[in-house]
C-alpha cells in the first residue's frame, strides 16, 4: 500500500511538473509571438512605396535618429547659409535673413539687429558687396541635449576691385522641435546662437572691409 502511494505522489509530482514546463512554454511561445509581430508591423512602417512610371517601388525610411548628425549640420549649414550669403539689395537681405529666422530663435535675431544698427547692411548696400559663405565644418555634440554645436566656416566680401576673406567662428544649441514645416524642414530650431569670431585673414585677392 505504501509502495502504492510512494508511486502515485511520484505520479503527481511529475504531472505537476510537466504543467508547469506546459505553462512556461506556452507563456514563452507567447510572449515570442507578441515580439515577432511587433518587429513585423515596424518593419512595415519604415517600408514606403512609390508609385514611378505606373509601377510601385518599395523604398526603406530610415529611424531620425540614425540620421541625427546629418540632419542636424544641414539644418545648421542652411541657417548659416541664408543669414550669411547675402546680395547688396536690401529686399534680398531682408528676404534671406527672414528665412533663417524661421530655423533659429531669438539669439539669431538679436544678432541680426546688432548688424543692422551698426549699419553693416547697408555699407554692404552703399559699397555693392555681396557676402559669400562656405561652412567648413560642424563640430557636434549629440551625446548630451540639447546638441551642441560649434561650425568653422570661410566668409568672403566681394567687390569689383578686390576680396576679403574672413574666418567665422559660431556657436550654438539644437532642440527638437518634433514637428516639420515648410520654412523648416528638419524640424529643428538653433537656439543661443553667437558669432564667436569673424576676422580678415589673409588671401590672394587683395583686402577690402566693411566696417
Amino acid at each position: 500500500m505504501f509502495t502504492q502511494l510512494k508511486n502515485i505522489d511520484a505520479a503527481f509530482r511529475h504531472i505537476k511538473l510537466f504543467s508547469y514546463l506546459l505553462i512556461f512554454a506556452n507563456t514563452f511561445c507567447i510572449c515570442f509571438g507578441i515580439y515577432y509581430w511587433c518587429q513585423l508591423a515596424n518593419e512595415k512602417d519604415e517600408r514606403i512605396y512609390i508609385l514611378y512610371n505606373g509601377k510601385v517601388l518599395q523604398a526603406v525610411s530610415s529611424d531620425r535618429k540614425s540620421n541625427l548628425p546629418v540632419q542636424l549640420r544641414d539644418h545648421i549649414k542652411t541657417f548659416h547659409q541664408y543669414f550669411f550669403n547675402l546680395s547688396p539689395e536690401d529686399k534680398a537681405i531682408k528676404a534671406s535673413v527672414s528665412k533663417s529666422l524661421f530655423l533659429a530663435d531669438l539669439s539669431a535675431k538679436k544678432q541680426y539687429d546688432n548688424l543692422m544698427e551698426s549699419g553693416y547692411y547697408n555699407n554692404l548696400i552703399s559699397a555693392s558687396i555681396s557676402q559669400e559663405i562656405d561652412v567648413d565644418s560642424t563640430v557636434l555634440n549629440i551625446d548630451v541635449y540639447p546638441y551642441a554645436f560649434t561650425t568653422y566656416a570661410t566668409q568672403r566680401l566681394i567687390r569689383s576691385s578686390s576680396t576679403t576673406v574672413r574666418k567665422l567662428v559660431t556657436r550654438g544649441q539644437v532642440r527638437d522641435l518634433k514637428t516639420q514645416t515648410d520654412d523648416n524642414p528638419h524640424g529643428f530650431m538653433i537656439q543661443h546662437w553667437e558669432i564667436l569670431e569673424n576676422k580678415d585673414v589673409p588671401n590672394d585677392y587683395g583686402n577690402g572691409t566693411v566696417q
